[in-house]
């Protein structure tokens, strides 16, 4: 059995679903101690309860500790990653329901569903424009878009958008199972991300005026503008269950894309929630950079099982890169090279495997 330390670098959620996925992708019984130990509320919430329950299903797995707020977790594979249609829902986790991010979830069963033979249906409800993970339209338009060249291929919908604090969205994945021949011999190689092809977002609402949307939008055009830029923005009158606004931004360069969210909130202008998703791709396209910060850190785990190396540059090394760096040496013994301090723009090394 491998021990994990679910305390080690950013601490959260982030080491429980990148390990548990890694285990049911190389069957490999596996316990986590001291899960999210680094948060204010400790062990397994609502979110990271589904994604246990979510990826024992998919390999028959057996569980020990998969109850909320626990901070020991048991997971121990009984076959390879299954095919199939599957449904989860974040708000029955917990009483009261739960805007549980569903793209984390996504991301956790998208790696071991990739590995099994066949394709597969996946359902989610719940959160799907929340604080402090991927919103629906990264994963659609930045995320999968990257893994698709190495013969990673998945696509995801939105039917109905979740905001926090109700929750409620609801999306839906097809995952292209290729079994052990998955991976195109060459990995990931973006260290120069060519010439800026356009930039192109959406300002969007859900239950609040329109002239928000619109706000958002002239205030994106005016910055961006100002800095030789000239964005495409769709304003966007999401169906939801609740009330919530964002904007999404999406830089397209030649080898690579990168993306920049910013969400609103009560008391928050919309012209702050503009300039706030401004400022992250400004200092993105300041930078020289291949890979936003996000898009570094979750390409970890599955370029580590691609069957060829992977090189990028990133324009700011953070602590969940480092996290998941640390992930992978414990599951596959190889080192993945981070040049670069924390903090700082990085060049990531990854080396392939054969033998998955």
């Amino acid at each position: 059995m491998l021990v994990i330390d679910g305390s080690y670098g950013e601490g959260g959620g982030a080491v429980l679903r990148n390990s548990l996925s890694l285990s049911v992708v190389l069957g490999q019984e596996t316990r986590i101690e001291n899960i999210r130990a680094r948060r204010r509320n400790p062990g397994l919430q609502a979110q990271h309860l589904t994604a246990v329950l979510a990826l024992s299903r998919v390999c028959r797995a057996e569980l020990e500790g998969a109850k909320l707020r626990s901070q020991t977790l048991t997971f121990s594979p009984q076959s390879p990653p299954r095919s199939s249609d599957y449904s989860w829902d974040v708000a029955e986790a917990r009483k009261g329901g739960s805007a549980g991010a569903t793209t984390l979830i996504f991301q956790a069963l998208l790696v071991p569903l990739l590995f099994a033979e066949g394709g597969s249906r996946v359902i989610l409800r719940g959160g799907t424009h929340v604080a402090w993970s991927p919103p629906f339209h990264y994963l659609q338009h930045v995320y999968l878009p990257t893994l698709r060249p190495l013969g990673m291929k998945a696509q995801v919908q939105i039917e109905r958008w979740g905001w926090y604090p109700i929750g409620g969205g609801l999306i839906s994945g097809e995952i292209e199972g290729g079994g052990t021949d998955l991976s195109a011999p060459g990995g990931l190689q973006i260290e120069d991300r060519g010439q800026l092809k356009k930039v192109w977002g959406i300002s969007a609402i859900s239950n609040l005026p329109e002239h928000i949307a619109r706000r958002q939008k002239a205030q994106v055009e005016e910055e961006l503008r100002a800095h030789g830029l000239e964005p495409q923005v769709a304003t966007v009158d999401a169906p939801a269950q609740g009330q919530g606004t964002v904007v999404f931004l999406v830089a397209e360069f030649e080898r690579t894309r990168a993306g920049f969210t910013s969400l609103g909130r009560k008391g928050k202008p919309a012209e702050d929630v503009a300039t706030e998703a401004c400022e992250h791709l400004l200092r993105y396209y300041r930078s020289g950079a291949a890979l936003d910060q996000h898009l570094a850190d979750q390409l970890i785990i599955p370029l580590a099982l691609a069957q060829g190396p992977s090189v990028f540059t990133t324009y700011r090394v953070t602590q969940h890169l480092l996290t998941n760096a640390w992930i992978v040496q414990q599951f596959l013994g190889r080192e993945v090279i981070i040049e670069g301090a924390e903090g700082e723009p990085g060049k990531v090394t990854i080396p392939g495997r054969t033998d998955v």
